[in-house]
């Protein structure tokens, strides 16, 4: 057995060992239940290594050194679905708590909290809340 790749923990090796299962290649994961014991060996006996018979370890290299990132939708579409601030449309908006303050102030005076606070963002160019969906 040729150990092909090493990792931290054992999910990342069974989530290797899945993609080339996937390609026919038969593979091991060693040392995964050490590793579940004792996590902090992990780094001491070198991680959890995933291991392939000699014949299929260039073919294993390649398959586990495929990149599909491209395949993966671009951030341009995910900037469309920003809230806005209904009052003037922008979208420079900054996570705010709105009335954070009373139920600190009710806390201190009755001794246990009232959660009337509401989370929401707040709109850094007229100061609007906007609370969230």
């Amino acid at each position: 057995m040729i150990t092909v790749a090493t990792f931290s923990f054992p999910h990342e090796a069974h989530i290797a060992k899945l993609k080339l299962d996937a390609k026919g290649i038969p593979a091991f994961v060693a040392d995964e239940h050490t590793i579940n014991m004792q996590w902090l060996y992990s780094s001491a006996i070198g991680g959890v290594k995933l291991q392939v018979p000699a014949p299929f370890a260039e073919q294993a290299t390649r398959a586990l050194a495929e990149d599909f990132s491209d395949l993966f939708d671009s951030d341009e579409e995910d900037d469309r679905d920003e809230p806005c601030c209904p009052a003037c449309g922008s979208q420079k908006l900054t996570p705010h708590i709105r009335g954070k303050k009373p139920a600190f102030v009710v806390f201190l005076l009755l001794g246990f909290p009232l959660f009337f606070y509401r989370r929401g963002f707040r709109c850094d160019a007229c100061g609007t809340f906007v609370a969230s969906p």
